[in-house]
């Protein structure tokens, strides 16, 4: 009995640990968002003496975070429909058509695909936008996030649609409905859960990316949040305060969105392995 309850004391040592650690960063820069730049290097580690939103002020209007942020979010969701849409597609052809030597084709194709590391095309995928002339367009982070999200999220959807019973589709061939009826009326709701999932995970992950907005992108209209920051210092010659209130900026979708949506993404995620 002891030994179980040391055991479990420590187990929850470990995740209050874990949780300060990580939680420790976004609450350091978040209390600087609120300081000068003088009470920052004087005391970083305390609470500011006056709280202040002119850093946000600054940061949303002086260095251009506004155009950033909507850029960014313009992308990110753009970029996440029309995977989402793609991959519902191809998951349906994969799961639900009976064409076996093209769906293994198919299917071991985006197996491949989740195996090459994106950095390794970061060169051929320079010199493709810059031939066809997209480059320092939206286009040139449009293409690229499809791309690399699409396998992923084609696997999610198919472990979620595999468990969707057969009886549904029969029962809507009885009343009339072609294949894309099929897809629309009957498995694309059912797979809504699926669908919220894969959706969050590719715009986190969009929004969040970096190298490839920094490679392609070098109009400053046209830059997302993430490396808008790297020109943002010098704009502020080190304005730390306005530095970090932009962070806020960045950091505050995320955490809306893990902490609203969080038990979709887990449901979504886990659907497919414990149906069927």
């Amino acid at each position: 009995m002891k030994t179980a309850m040391m055991k479990r004391a420590l187990i929850h040592l470990m995740l209050w640990c874990y949780l300060i650690f990580t939680l420790y960063p976004l609450v350091w820069i978040l209390n600087s968002s609120f300081k000068t730049n003088k009470e920052i290097i004087s005391n970083p580690w305390g609470l500011p003496q006056q709280f202040t939103f002119s850093n946000y002020t600054n940061a949303w209007t002086g260095a251009k975070v506004s155009t950033y942020f909507f850029n960014s979010f313009y992308v990110s969701i753009l970029a996440s429909v029309v995977t989402m849409l793609l991959a519902a597609a191809a998951a349906y052809a994969l799961t639900r058509m009976r064409m076996k030597a093209v769906n293994k084709a198919v299917g071991g194709l985006l197996l491949l695909a989740l195996l090459v590391p994106g950095g390794t095309l970061i060169l051929p995928l320079f010199i493709w936008l810059r031939d066809l002339h997209l480059y320092n367009t939206h286009f040139a982070l449009l293409f690229p996030y499809i791309t690399f999200g699409l396998p992923l999220t084609v696997f999610i959807i198919s472990a979620f649609m595999k468990s969707i019973p057969q009886e549904l589709e029969e029962a809507g061939v009885m009343d009339g409905l072609s294949a894309f009826g099929l897809f629309a009326r009957i498995i694309l709701p059912i797979t809504v859960p699926a669908l919220v999932t894969v959706f969050i995970l590719n715009f986190l992950s969009n929004w969040n990316e970096f190298v490839m907005a920094y490679l392609f992108l070098s109009k400053e209209k046209l830059r997302t949040l993430p490396t808008g920051m790297v020109a943002f210092m010098n704009q502020f010659n080190m304005n730390y305060g306005s530095l970090a209130a932009s962070i806020m900026f960045s950091v505050l979708p995320v955490i809306v969105v893990y902490a609203v949506l969080q038990e979709k993404i887990i449901e979504g995620v886990t659907a497919g392995s414990t149906k069927g």
